[in-house]
């Protein structure tokens, strides 16, 4: 009984990475679907990523003034240069390029480009030496084979589109947009979108191994959570006083505009930097990018709910080889933590182990002296 109620509190405690991770594919689902609605509206994407990280900071502020007032370290130079890249590659750099594609392709098709991010992610790591690539190991190879494999994916549901799969829920709207989908894809620029997706991509890795690196020098992760959205919201106020003359662009009222940039800001931004940041110092950034093919999955089934968007056979191919790819990037880490757990165990028996040896030993001269002392003398 004691082994199986310790057993299971171990497992609740192994699972909430994954949990968690998860948890933020849907909450990555939901700005995708919202924010794809506002960009059709007519909102800037410079204002939106303003708007963005404002409510991202003013939610996560208070937490870090009250929770972390006593365990804050000092911001060094380097450290405050760290935290304004990171500003800058996060709310300004992949933002902007992300929604500039999103608006000129569609929730799906910006969720595949974006599924690059794992194998990006992995290449980075082995480069900054933070993934050691041991090709002789098993759970090597799995990491470097769903990494192609997922990356492989992700060209099939860009490059084949195949047939349409129609659902029960989605064939009506099928039926009654296919005179104008001709048109509305005349209009978007998939080349220009793929290259802006491509280029957010690989701004949003090189966030994750930066982060990584921040969080070993500044370990209180709400306010470097706080700081980073906060100067986010600097920068991208800079760039969009360049890119927007209009000053009606800054306009928003109580509409889908307000709900994009108020939902983005507090779960894809405050929240969701806090959860990775979390998850990463237990498990490293390939771990945390794993995840996101799941994104893609959960966009393609919500766009055809609510955008009645197109599903194609060669989206559905796509999604089946990520899956297979992301379960065998997560079995090459879930083999590593358990090597890693394995040789944290040693060392304790190890040195316990040379405690009792010595112990032995001490108690073995106490009896021969115990002895010497006991036998009678021969001189006497």
């Amino acid at each position: 009984m004691e082994g199986n109620g310790g057993c299971f509190p171990s497992l609740i405690q192994s699972s909430k990475p994954y949990i968690a991770m998860i948890s933020l594919q849907f909450g990555y689902a939901g700005m995708n679907i919202i924010t794809k609605v506002s960009l059709n509206r007519g909102m800037s994407h410079y204002v939106l990523v303003v708007y963005r990280h404002a409510f991202a900071t003013a939610a996560i502020a208070p937490f870090a003034l009250v929770l972390e007032r006593k365990i804050r370290p000092k911001i060094t130079f380097p450290v405050f240069m760290q935290l304004f890249v990171l500003g800058l590659l996060g709310p300004v750099i992949d933002q902007n390029f992300y929604y500039a594609g999103l608006k000129f392709t569609s929730p799906t098709f910006s969720c595949a480009m974006s599924n690059m991010l794992p194998a990006m992610t992995f290449v980075m790591a082995v480069l900054c030496r933070m993934e050691k690539l041991e090709m002789k190991k098993v759970r090597c190879q799995a990491k470097l084979i769903g990494t192609i494999v997922t990356v492989a994916g992700a060209m099939l549901m860009t490059l084949y589109k195949g047939n349409i799969i129609s659902f029960p829920w989605s064939a009506h709207s099928n039926n009654t947009n296919n005179a104008s989908s001709a048109t509305n894809n005349e209009d978007k620029d998939w080349l220009k979108g793929s290259i802006l997706l491509i280029l957010a991509t690989f701004a949003w890795a090189s966030f994750f191994i930066i982060q990584a690196m921040t969080q070993k020098r500044y370990q209180a992760p709400l306010s470097l959570t706080a700081i980073v959205c906060f100067l986010g919201t600097l920068q991208s106020i800079a760039v969009t006083f360049v890119m927007e003359h209009k000053p009606a662009a800054w306009t928003i009222g109580w509409d889908m505009n307000l709900l994009a940039a108020a939902y983005a800001g507090i779960v894809s931004s405050s929240l969701a930097y806090y959860i990775q940041g979390l998850v990463m110092q237990k498990t490293g950034p390939v771990f945390v990018t794993a995840f996101s093919p799941l994104m893609m999955i959960i966009v393609a089934v919500m766009g055809s709910f609510i955008l009645a968007e197109q599903i194609y056979l060669g989206g559905v191919l796509g999604a089946v080889l990520i899956v297979m790819g992301l379960y065998s990037v997560l079995w090459g880490k879930y083999k590593e933590y358990k090597e890693k757990e394995a040789e944290s165990f040693k060392i304790p028996q190890a040195i316990k182990g040379t405690t009792a040896t010595t112990g032995d030993i001490t108690a073995g001269l106490q009896d021969i002296e115990i002895q010497k002392s006991t036998q009678p003398n021969p001189k006497e």
